[in-house]
């Protein structure tokens, strides 16, 4: 089972969510978005896989998002998607990846626990 982490490691839930895997003996990769964002083919991977829509994944409290004027709903999937791949900070985190036998399952991690569920 390979085991992949979004992670900031300036945020709380991202280090707490990093912890709880270790807890559990997984040393999962470790991407830090922040400096190697995920490219837009990934980013639209990683929310099918979540389940999420391009809006549901984005940090609305960042100054960038209201600079941007990315709540407007005339923005379409791909013009959020391209916001965040070039805004890697609206990227809501730790999103936890894991593939296996089974295939690929996301969780993000916001509560830690959310992650349990894909392990």
């Amino acid at each position: 089972m390979g085991v992949t982490i979004y992670h900031n490691p300036r945020c709380g839930k991202s280090r707490d969510t990093l912890t709880l895997l270790r807890g559990r003996g997984i040393e999962p990769a470790i991407v830090e978005y922040l400096s190697a964002p995920p490219d837009a083919k990934r980013l639209k991977q990683l929310l099918k896989l979540l389940g999420l829509g391009p809006r549901d994944l984005m940090r609305k409290g960042e100054a960038v998002y209201k600079d941007k004027k990315l709540a407007d709903p005339k923005l379409d999937d791909a013009g959020l998607i391209a916001a965040m791949v070039a805004n890697p900070i609206l990227i809501e985190r730790p999103i936890v990846v894991v593939k296996d036998a089974k295939g690929e399952r996301a969780a993000l991690g916001r509560p830690p626990e959310n992650v349990l569920k894909i392990l």
